[in-house]
């Protein structure tokens, strides 16, 4: 998958075009979340995501057949453009990042419906071709350094699929609601988040047995129970935009 506020310019690997090419060695790039106010997070996630973000859901547009469909995001800040998992340094406020974001500046996109081609983002910088790990040996074949990196960046694929199939269900179900979060600032003010989607209790109490046993069984209630924890989150965020700028 390209997020396109984190890939700005993805251009796809080419074993002729990219034989002599590095990926340069570095940590996570986090530097490239500033501006950004949520991150994609996948379903597999929400065990991990959910201890330390809020997890929302946003609309996705729709799918091939029309379908609504929606998409969760781990929120970083309160306000556009706000990111305040990101230090002034560089680093990350949180233990866990987004699998997304830990398989930058690679991601795979579709040829067709069996196969990828793995992009790089040009914006990153992470090419050379002296630095870093080779990408395709002298006979143009992936090395094993590539064949690592793109199991990794399709297997991110495979559970983005994943996170669909389980945003139609919720949508089938209607059991998202639009939502906002309000918090009373020191200096008086009041901060109002909203234009996201979240659970809809009332919704899911109303379900019948069968059909909540079904997403029991497959999982879609631990995820929402997950949901739910993170909302707690939101507070948090508010404690660090209030040091943030105390500090500021």
């Amino acid at each position: 998958m390209i997020d396109p506020t984190l890939f700005a310019q993805p251009q796809t690997l080419d074993r002729v075009q990219h034989r002599r090419m590095r990926l340069k060695a570095g940590a996570v790039r986090y530097d490239r979340t500033a501006g950004m106010n949520a991150l994609f997070v996948t379903a597999v996630e929400f065990g991990d995501v959910c201890r330390e973000y809020p997890i929302v859901f946003v609309e996705a547009g729709t799918g091939p057949d029309g379908m609504r469909e929606v998409a969760p995001m781990a929120v970083l800040g309160l306000e556009p453009g706000e990111n305040l998992m990101l230090g002034a340094d560089g680093s990350w406020a949180a233990l866990y990042t987004p699998a997304i974001l830990r398989g930058y500046p690679l991601a795979v996109v579709p040829v067709d419906a069996e196969n990828h081609a793995v992009c790089v983002d040009l914006k990153a910088d992470a090419l050379s071709e002296t630095e870093g790990e080779r990408l395709f040996d002298d006979a143009g074949e992936a090395t094993p350094f590539l064949v690592e990196r793109r199991q990794f960046v399709e297997e991110i694929e495979r559970e983005t699929q994943r996170t669909r199939l389980f945003g139609r269900r919720l949508v089938e179900l209607g059991l998202l609601r639009t939502m906002r979060f309000d918090a009373n600032l020191p200096d008086g003010r009041t901060l109002t988040v909203d234009g996201f989607l979240a659970l809809d209790d009332d919704k899911l109490s109303a379900l019948p047995d069968a059909q909540v046993i079904e997403l029991h069984r497959n999982g879609v209630l631990a995820l929402l129970h997950a949901h739910r924890i993170s909302l707690g989150h939101m507070r948090a965020l508010v404690g660090r935009r209030i040091a943030r700028r105390k500090s500021a």
